[in-house]
């Protein structure tokens, strides 16, 4: 089944995010200060996508616990967390995933969680439906009704993950929203996984750290010279005089790969390579791998980037975004230079410390891009995003 985007984000009480309901397209770019809550949508939607996989626990163990990241806000203080997330399918009737955390203790609990979906009824269909550990799912195979898992649930993990294979949206729901992958700073220390020869292995993507850099784009080349050539020609825009991508073998089964440079007799290897080149090297192939999640999110892409590149960048995102939802968090000022409205959501924080997020297209911008660019309207505050 063909991925159809989620188109709307619902968020209360997480971090500074008190209460938000969002529409989402395919590229979605947040910008705005640090601390002004660009990361927080991020780390939503991951935790969306853990409470799909069976892995929330362990997200919010990474978050530093759920109390960690709780609304502490004067006005806003909440006990719970809700989520909710929409999505548009093929047979135009769109689904809905709500679920409330709350505290217990010094843990958290699931409250209420439900998988619905707007089928032009009087009421929903209900696909799931869970409070307080009660769960009930539709049985699309056998009974044809809701039923009750007849097995040991993990109270700490959504019922999403738990129950068993249903109609084909929601299973398709399920699986994109799993699948959905967050991407941090890639670490280009002397000793990082990008850096140095990798085991050849199967790898459609290049990994969160670079791991399988090596090992995707020589499975590109090998399977789809086409792509790698449109790959090298990326990098042939930013460099002008980067030459081929080549992959001499180290040991049994371990490549190494170059960077040939016409204007050097002696390519660079991976160790060689400037901070900005290996980061745009590895989005660029992030970008344009085969193996693209549905969701993909990527924080603060342009470190270490000569602002020439980030133009080069925009136009990726965008052709990346035929194939993967992405959502981008900058602070960037020249980055925005090379975007539209429409692709960009501002961050401004409240007097009250909350965060509001507003797409650009909600700003009357029309008459003042005539005699200004859009990093400039944001420099100015005609588009919020400033702390």
């Amino acid at each position: 089944m063909t991925f159809q985007n989620f188109d709307q984000i619902t968020i209360e009480g997480y971090r500074r995010i008190a209460k938000l309901k969002l529409p989402l397209k395919s590229l979605n770019v947040i910008i705005g200060a640090n601390g002004s809550g660009k990361t927080s949508l991020l780390e939503a939607v991951s935790l969306l996508s853990a409470s799909a996989s069976g892995k929330m626990a362990d997200s919010f163990a990474d978050l530093g616990g759920f109390n960690a990241v709780r609304t502490n806000l004067t006005e806003w203080e909440s006990q719970a967390i809700q989520f909710s997330l929409r999505q548009k399918t093929i047979s135009a009737m769109p689904l809905e995933y709500e679920i409330y955390i709350q505290p217990t203790g010094v843990d958290y609990s699931i409250g209420e969680e439900c998988l619905f979906q707007d089928r032009g009824q009087a009421n929903p269909f209900i696909h799931l439906k869970a409070s307080r550990g009660n769960i009930q799912y539709f049985d699309s195979l056998q009974e044809k009704k809701l039923v009750r898992p007849t097995w040991e649930i993990n109270p700490a993990e959504s019922a999403l993950s738990q129950v068993p294979r249903m109609f084909s949206e929601p299973e398709a729901f399920r699986k994109a929203l799993a699948s959905s992958t967050h991407y941090h700073v890639l670490d280009v220390s002397q000793k990082a996984p990008v850096r140095l020869p990798q085991s050849m292995r199967t790898a459609t993507l290049p990994g969160k750290n670079g791991e399988d850099l090596i090992s995707c784009l020589y499975m590109i080349r090998e399977t789809d010279s086409d792509l790698f050539d449109h790959i090298q020609d990326t990098l042939r825009m930013g460099f002008s005089n980067f030459d081929r991508l080549n992959f001499p073998p180290v040991a049994a089964g371990t490549l190494a790969m170059t960077w040939k440079d016409e204007r050097s007799s002696q390519p660079f290897y991976m160790h060689q390579l400037s901070e900005g080149t290996l980061r745009f090297l590895w989005l660029v192939t992030l970008l344009y791998s085969p193996g693209l999640s549905a969701v993909t999110m990527i924080d603060e892409p342009e470190v270490s980037l000569h602002p020439e590149l980030l133009s080069i960048l925009a136009d990726v995102f965008r052709i990346a975004s035929e194939r993967t939802q992405l959502i981008i968090a900058t602070h960037s000022d020249r980055l925005v230079r090379f975007l539209t409205p429409n692709e960009i959501i501002s961050t401004t924080i409240e007097d009250d410390g909350s965060t509001h997020f507003h797409w650009g297209t909600e700003f009357d911008l029309e008459g003042w891009l005539k005699d200004y660019t859009l990093d400039q309207l944001w420099q100015m505050g005609r588009m919020g995003g400033r702390a």
